[in-house]
């Protein structure tokens, strides 16, 4: 802010506006914005990551509606677009040690 108040200052002493300088302030506070919200997604991301390897994929469990991401057969490409429950291409993140126990398989279906 002290620049901003020095440029001001000048401006009303000088009656004269320096563009220029008054763009190099404005830039500063824009990438300054930038790079927070950025270090903001990493951070957010890398708690994720540390979610996902205590985490499986698991084949045949996933709810209609509720499965995690792409079928296996390439009938749809996003998550939560499984039609019926617990279809064997359709998948889900479960708990590590999990999936067989709840009716599941850990590899797609026809590997």
């Amino acid at each position: 802010m002290d620049k901003l108040q020095a440029l001001m200052a000048s401006v009303l002493i000088n009656r004269s506006f320096n563009l220029t300088s008054f763009r190099k302030i404005t830039m500063n506070k824009r990438q300054a914005l930038i790079a927070a919200a950025l270090a903001t997604v990493c951070a957010a991301s890398a708690g994720t990551a540390s979610a996902a390897a205590d985490q499986e994929k698991c084949y045949g469990v996933a709810k209609a509606g509720q499965n995690d991401c792409a079928s296996a057969s390439g009938s749809h490409s996003c998550a939560g677009q499984a039609t019926a429950d617990m279809l064997a291409g359709e998948w889900k993140y479960v708990a590590k040690g999990t999936c067989e126990k709840a009716g599941g398989k850990l590899a797609a279906p026809g590997k």
